[in-house]
C-alpha cells in the first residue's frame, strides 16, 4: 500500500501529539475536564491517562481509517478523482482535533475562559473544510452525502452535493456568529449543521424521484 506525501505529514503530526502529551502527563493533574455545557461549564472529567492522551489515540484511529477507506472503496478510482480535497478535509480534521485538545491542557493548567466560544473558530474551519469535500466528491461509498437516492443515482449524487456543498459553507458563515453572542455560541455551531444535513437529505429523495423510471 503506497502511503501519499500528505499522509506521511498527517502521521507525523500524530506522532508530535503523541510525544507532547507523554512529556505533558507528569505534569497534569489527577482530573483532567473533558466536557463542558452550553454555558462553558465544566460538567464531566477524565482521568489523568485518558485526558492526556485520548486525543492523540483518536487522531491516530481516525487516520488509519482515512488511510485504508479509500483504498479499499469499490470505487476508489473516484475518490482519487477529489483526493485534493479528501487529503485537505483530514489535515483540518486533525487541526480541529489538536486545537480542541491544546484548550484542553490549557485549562488543565488553570487558564480558564469561555471554552464553548473558542470553540467556534473550529468548528466553522471544519464545516468550511466539509463544505470543499462535498462540493468537489464524485461518487464513491465511503466518503460524502450518502443517502439511498444518492448512492443510487450518479446524477442525484452530483446535485446533492453540489447543494451541500452551498449549504455547509453556509452553516460556516453561521457558526461564526457565536462569537458576537457568546450565550448562544453553542447553537451557532450546532443548528445550521443540523438543519443544512436535513436539506440534502430530503434534497436528494425528491431530486430522486424526478428520475424516469424503467
Amino acid at each position: 500500500m503506497k502511503i501519499r506525501k500528505m499522509e506521511i505529514v498527517n502521521l507525523a503530526a500524530i506522532i508530535v501529539a503523541f510525544a507532547v502529551a507523554a512529556y505533558l502527563y507528569p505534569l497534569l493533574p489527577a482530573r483532567i475536564a473533558s466536557h463542558w455545557d452550553i454555558n462553558g461549564q465544566v460538567n464531566g472529567y477524565m482521568g489523568r491517562f485518558w485526558g492526556t492522551f485520548f486525543v492523540p489515540f483518536m487522531a491516530l484511529g481516525l487516520f488509519i481509517i482515512f488511510l485504508v477507506v479509500p483504498r479499499i472503496d469499490p470505487k476508489s478510482q473516484n475518490i482519487e478523482k477529489f483526493r485534493k480535497s479528501f487529503d485537505l478535509f483530514v489535515l483540518l480534521l486533525l487541526v480541529f482535533l489538536f486545537y480542541i485538545y491544546a484548550l484542553t491542557i490549557l485549562w488543565a493548567f488553570n487558564y480558564h475562559f469561555n471554552m464553548t466560544q473558542l470553540m467556534i473558530p473550529a468548528f466553522s474551519l471544519l464545516f468550511f473544510a466539509m463544505a470543499a469535500l462535498v462540493k468537489n466528491a464524485e461518487p464513491n461509498w465511503s466518503i460524502g452525502i450518502r443517502t439511498p437516492w444518492t448512492l443510487s443515482s450518479d446524477v442525484v449524487w452530483r446535485k446533492t452535493h453540489a447543494v451541500g456543498g452551498k449549504l455547509f459553507t453556509v452553516a460556516a458563515g453561521l457558526t461564526l456568529l457565536g462569537l458576537f453572542f457568546p450565550a448562544l455560541a453553542l447553537w451557532f455551531a450546532i443548528a445550521p449543521i443540523i438543519v443544512c444535513s436535513l436539506i440534502v437529505v430530503v434534497y436528494s429523495y425528491f431530486e430522486f424521484t424526478k428520475l424516469p423510471r424503467t
